[in-house]
């Protein structure tokens, strides 16, 4: 078993069905936010308000692809990182990345568009919908697997991924 490598927006559910897949095929899980913020010792938000979007993204950077090459895991990747030309390059030769998509409709009660959000502060929907036009592109391409989460469960999705990769 390789690594699984999940990409989507805020609110597709990246963190909750990898720990759920990560169960179910009886492998560990990494989330990369946590990671990035594990790493540095400040929350997501403190790092932006502190040091910039540019200090973040070479945090992340740093610990996505220390993720992406270790072996028999799922890895919850943080929305923005496929933005990196590197993480995608490194991303196109794998097999298991799988595209958690989710309409905005779905994913403003899961991301509480109240919470700490750094790039969603202002106009959250406007600013999701912003980001979600840019990224949309890099992660259908990037994705070897779509699965829409609109109205599904964590364990519903978890469920229905393993038979992708238990072969």
């Amino acid at each position: 078993m390789t690594t699984i490598v999940l990409i989507g927006p805020p609110g597709a559910g990246k963190s909750t069905v990898g720990k759920a897949l990560s169960k179910r095929l009886n492998l560990n899980f990494i989330d990369t936010d946590q990671l990035v913020e594990e790493r540095s010792g400040k929350s997501i938000t403190e790092i932006f308000l502190d040091s910039g979007e540019a200090e973040f993204r070479f945090l992340e950077r740093e610990v996505v692809l220390e993720s992406l090459n270790k072996t028999n895991l799922v890895v919850a990747l943080g929305g923005g990182s496929v933005l990196d030309a590197e993480v995608q390059s490194q991303l196109s030769g794998m097999g298991n990345v799988v595209f958690l998509d989710v309409s905005i409709s779905n994913a403003a009660p899961r991301v509480g568009f109240n919470r700490e959000r750094p790039l969603l502060l202002g106009n959250p929907r406007q600013q999701w919908l912003a980001l979600m036009e840019k990224r949309r592109p890099i992660y259908e391409s990037l994705a070897k697997i779509v699965v829409n989460t609109d109205n599904k469960k964590a364990n519903e999705i978890a469920d229905s991924l393993v038979g992708e990769f238990d072969k």
